[in-house]
């Protein structure tokens, strides 16, 4: 399995076109409201996750004749019905996971799934959170190579541990070199490529990666 897409119930003027994201061996997921999402953008889901408390009777009709597997979950439990979803998609393995539908509306929600991010380190499994403006990754230390996106040219990047050490930048229109970034910094915030590839490496601690359009 090669990538796995899970669209989730947020704010659907947030979702991007996801005709655009079936690529190859994909596989469509459902969390919730989410899987209505996919209905209606005329993709059928074969998986769908969740308590199924935010839609009608009738969307849940849908979804029981349209998804090969239904996974229900009570209302009260402990995890969220993405991060059930993220847990199936993990144990899979596939090469990337992308998911859709986690930003805007409820700002609890959208730090929660910020953190979800982190249960994909040390894997080897690419996973993003994706809108119509923004692409969200998380790292650990090393050095990584990122191309050119003309759609999502600003670049940021902000720790989610304690402190990033040894930050460096290259191919950025603001280079780094060697630098300590403190949990609460913004000196990372809105760079830029000024080649169609750059490389950034940091030797302790965790980032995120935001790319952005304005």
């Amino acid at each position: 399995m090669k990538t796995i897409n899970i669209v989730a119930g947020g704010p659907r003027e947030f979702i991007p076109d996801l005709s655009e994201y079936t690529d190859g061996d994909t596989t469509w997921v459902g969390v919730d409201k989410g899987t209505v999402a996919l209905l209606e953008a005329g993709i059928v889901p074969q998986e769908a996750f969740g308590d199924f408390d935010s839609i009608t009777e009738e969307e849940l009709l849908q979804i029981q004749k349209a998804a090969p597997a239904l996974h229900v979950y009570q209302a009260e439990k402990d995890y969220t019905d993405l991060e059930l979803a993220l847990d199936w998609a993990l144990q899979k393995e596939p090469e990337n996971i992308r998911i859709f539908g986690v930003t805007g509306g409820r700002a609890d929600h959208f730090l929660g799934n910020i953190q979800l991010l982190y249960k994909a380190l040390n894997k080897d499994t690419v996973v993003k959170l994706i809108d119509r403006q923004n692409e969200i990754q998380m790292f650990e230390p090393g050095r990584y190579t990122i191309e050119e996106k003309v759609r999502r040219r600003y670049i940021s990047f902000i720790p989610f541990s304690e402190a990033a050490d040894g930050l460096t930048l290259i191919g950025f229109k603001y280079p780094l070199d060697n630098c300590h970034i403190p949990l609460g910094s913004t000196l990372c915030i809105s760079n830029e490529l000024i080649h169609s590839r750059g490389t950034f490496s940091f030797a302790k601690g965790i980032l995120i990666m935001v790319r952005s359009a304005d």
